[in-house]
Order: structure tokens, then sequence, then C-alpha cells
């Protein structure tokens, strides 16, 4: 497998799929601006995606793909038993939690948003479009199941692209279906729902083609009692922990801005919106890739390997989404005026929204980091050292949120998460260099060092810049908005790139994946590829 070429097709369809998302947002807040309707937009979007990190892309994967890769280490007839008993599984479980979601909704939207009660029409609003949407966490959950199971094939494309899907089915139906509902908010709900059919009906040609579609059965109870599905459950119950501890701080953050001004539940999740962009880019991307890669080195007793691929991709989230941060930091206002500043959305909800901006871009790295080290506790099954470190970290987010909240409302919340994010990375990297999974390899400290030479460099372009227009100001000008911010997005980047090439960083060698030894010769991951380029089964998708 050549992990670079992975890496570049995840990123490349995750970027296509980010900028459709942010092109969505930018549709959202011209249309409907940031207030009480879309805070229960939100809110209501954010009740399913919170189960859907709990149940499939959170816990469930993290739990699924060890397992899973373990029964290819036995025999084609395990992998199919094991495929179906976890689909069986999974189907019949959130089919229950939907039905039970529909029926408590409006508790759910006072559990995560009392604050709308405050406005019974945006508190019924919330709970009606938390119903439309709530069976979403069903239809996402198997687009979850089909990803981990084409990634683990080495078939990348098919679920990297599949939330193009939905970012087109929302932008859609926020452009010409809000006439048929009152009020039209609830065009959004509609997209939401269309997306999920969608990203699921993408990838069942992709599991055909390879003969693992899961078949789901009529007996749950047959399928509970599955050795594998019992493996995936004990290994889910600490990983359920964790990952509820991420969420859980969610909500406490939802509920904080739900009782802050109008439009704040609105103005970070825009501003997340915008830092998550990035972060996706490499931080996904990475995970994504690095999970099963782990999974198979861990499996095959390679603990050389497995230390390498954590280098790798920690080089990568330095070189890469160190720009990215300092980037949104310093160009927070141009980049929310670029993006959102037209229609209903006002300089008021300019102003607020890029101190959110600002305050996630903080955390952007470790945000980063975070989602490359984790797989490395994962992959060997041990999820009890990131739940200590989640729960610890969750404690230490609030207490910030007690300071910060009073000080910087909105963006307080936001902030807190981001320096969270970096006491997560840091215990995270301690942890797997104490027990020896992660050791360094030579070189990092010249690296650090030429990187934050072109860091400095690029920022001071960056705020000079950033300080000299009135970017509220240009709203009537937007084509000469968007060419100044295009102009500091790729003049920033020429100097950071070109600085790095000055000073001798060898890009291209930072960017290749590591060597993989087999049968006593070392090969890269690209000549593994090639050799390998005859065999069907290893097409690309």
């Amino acid at each position: 497998m050549n992990l670079l070429r992975a890496a570049a097709t995840i990123s490349g369809l995750t970027l296509v799929s980010r900028v459709l998302g942010l092109v969505r947002e930018t549709l959202v807040a011209s249309v409907y601006g940031a207030g009480p309707l879309t805070d229960a937009f939100f809110v209501a979007f954010r009740l399913p995606n919170m189960l859907r990190r709990l149940f499939a892309e959170g816990a469930f994967t993290q739990a699924f793909i060890p397992v899973l890769a373990q029964s290819q280490q036995e025999s084609p007839q395990e992998t199919r038993r094991v495929l179906d008993a976890v689909a069986t599984m999974l189907f019949w479980v959130l089919t229950v939690v939907v039905a039970v979601g529909v029926v408590a909704a409006p508790g759910l939207v006072w559990l995560v948003a009392s604050g709308l009660r405050q406005d019974a029409e945006t508190f019924g609003i919330a709970v009606l479009m938390t119903r439309w949407m709530f069976p979403y966490i069903l239809l996402i959950s198997l687009v979850a199941l089909a990803a981990a199971i084409l990634n683990l094939s080495k078939r990348f494309a098919a679920p990297a692209f599949a939330p193009v899907l939905l970012n087109v089915s929302i932008i859609l139906a926020a452009l010409f279906l809000g006439r048929f509902f009152d009020p039209p908010v609830l065009a959004l709900c509609a997209g939401v729902m269309i997306g999920g059919v969608l990203q699921l009906l993408w990838q069942v040609p992709s599991l055909v083609k390879i003969g693992l579609l899961p078949r789901i059965r009529f007996t749950p109870w047959k399928s509970l009692k599955d050795p594998a599905v019992q493996r995936v459950l004990k290994n889910m119950a600490p990983t359920l922990l964790a990952v509820s501890v991420s969420q859980f701080s969610l909500i406490i953050n939802t509920q904080i801005a739900s009782w802050l001004a109008p439009g704040s539940v609105s103005w970070v999740s825009y501003g997340d919106r915008l830092m998550e962009f990035p972060t996706s880019l490499l931080g996904i991307a990475m995970g994504t890739l690095l999970l099963p890669s782990l999974s198979q080195a861990n499996a095959a007793g390679n603990t050389q390997r497995y230390s390498d691929l954590l280098d790798w991709g920690l080089r990568l989230a330095l070189l890469l989404a160190t720009p990215a941060m300092v980037g949104l930091a310093l160009m927070a206002k141009p980049l929310t005026a670029l993006l959102f500043h037209y229609g209903a959305f006002s300089t008021h909800d300019l102003l607020m929204t890029s101190h959110t901006v600002r305050a996630y871009g903080a955390g952007l790295v470790a945000l980063t980091a975070v989602r490359i080290l984790a797989p490395g506790f994962f992959a060997k099954q041990d999820v009890r050292t990131p739940v200590k470190i989640a729960v610890t970290v969750l404690v230490c987010t609030q207490l910030m949120n007690l300071v910060l909240v009073p000080w910087l409302a909105h963006a307080g919340l936001a902030l807190s998460i981001s320096l969270g994010a970096w006491l997560n990375a840091g215990w995270l990297l301690r942890g797997l260099k104490k027990r020896g999974s992660y050791i360094p390899r030579a070189g990092w400290r010249p690296f650090m060092l030429k990187v934050a030479v072109a860091l400095a460099a690029m920022g001071v372009l960056l705020g000079f810049v950033s300080e000299y227009f009135d970017w509220g100001a240009m709203q009537s000008q937007p084509w000469l908005r968007i060419g100044l911010v295009l102009g500091m997005v790729v003049g920033g980047a020429l100097l950071y790139f070109g600085l790095l090439m000055a000073m001798g960083l060898n890009i291209r060698q930072v960017m290749r994946p590591p060597a993989e030894k087999t049968g006593g010769a070392t090969t890269t991951a690209s000549d593994a590829t090639k050799a390998n380029h005859t065999s069907s089964a290893n097409q690309p998708d």
C-alpha cells in the first residue's frame, strides 16, 4: 500500500468535502444568518452528530477495526462471519436508539440546550428538527461501518468522497426546498436526511466489488452472542466512555452557549466549521489511514513500523498544521468575512464569529495531533489510557470555562477546547513514549527550528496585511475581498515553504511514508504497492 498516495487521496477528497462544507455554511449564513432559528438547527443537528460519534465514527470504529483486522489474518470465512454479526448488532441496536430519540426529543433538546426554552417557538422548532433528523444516526452509522471495511481493505476513495454527498444535498435543499417548508429553515433537515441515504448507497457498489457487503439478519439476539461481537462490545465499553467524555464536554458547552447572547450557538458552530477545514485535511486523513495501518502492524508484531508510522504522522502534522494554525489566528476576520459575511450575516456576526475562529485556531495543531496519537492506543486495543486522559481533560476544560467564559463569552468556550486539546495531545504523546510504542526518529530538533523560522516570517506577512484592510466594509466588493484573501493564503504558503526549502529542508522526504521491512528486506510503501500492482485485489477503488 502506498501510504502517501492513500493519504493524498483521502486529503484530496476531504478537501472537496470541506470546501463544499464551507459553501454550505456560507449559504446557510447568507440565507438564515445567525439567530434563534439557526441556533435551533445547529442544536438539533448536534444531537444525532453526537450519537454518531459515540456509536459510529468514535467508539464503534475504534473497537471494530482491530477485530476485523484480526479476522482477516485467519480466513475469508471468519471475516464474513464477523461482518454479518457486527452489522446485525449495529443495525438493530441503533434502530431502537432512533425510536427512543424521536419520542424523547423534547427532553433531549432541553438536556443539550435548555436556554432555548426562553423562546417557546425556538424550542418547539428545535424539537421538530430533532425528530426529523434523528434517524440520521442509523444511516451515518451504517456509512461508518462501510467506511471501516473499505479503509481496512485499502479502498479509501469511496468513503472519503461520501461526505461530499451530504454537503451537496444540504446545499441543494437550502437553495430549492425552502419555499416548501414553514419555516424555510426546515429544508436543511430534509437535506440532512437525503444526504444520509445518498452516503450509504454510494458505498454499496464498492462493498459488493470486494465481496464484503454486510448481511443484516433478523436474529439480533444470536449476533449479540457471537464471540467477535462480544470482543467489539468489550472494546467499545471503555472507548465509549472516552468518546462520551468529549461529547459530554460538547453538551456542556452548548448548554452554556444557549444561555449567552442569541446567536452564540451559531457563532460557535460557524467558527467550528472553519476550524475543521484544515483539521480535516490532515487530522482526519491521517487518523483514517493510521488506525488500520497501525492495527495491521500490531497484528504482525512489527513494532518498528508501528513507531515509524506515528513519527511520520507527527512530522506531517508539524509541517502542515502549524502554518494553518498561524493562518487561522492571524486571518480570522478576513477568512470569516470571505466565507460568511453575506446577506443576513451581519457585521456584528462577523466580529463574533471571528473571535471564535481565532480561539479555535489556537488548538489546531493539538487537535490534529490527537487524531494521530489516539490510534496508537486503539490499534493495540488499549482504551483505558485515553479514557483516563479524556476525563482529566474534561475536568480541566470546564475549569477553564469558569474563567474564560465570563471574560470572553462564546469565544471562551472555543479557547477552553483548544487548551484542552493541547493537554490531551501532550498526555497521549507521553503515554506512547513511556511504554515504548513510539520512539522519535532522529532529526526532530533541526526540523522544528526550521519550521519555527518559516512560521515567524509568514506570521509577520499575514499579520500586517490582515490589519491593513477593513474586511467588513468590503461586503459590497466581494470579488476584491476574495482576491485579497486568496492572495494572502497563496503568499503566506509560498513564503513558508520557500523558506523551508531555502534552509535545506527536503519536504518530499518528510512527506515520504516510512520504510517497511518484508522478508528481511527494506522497501518503501511505494515499492510494495508497485510489487502488488498486478493483483486485482489491490487495484484502486
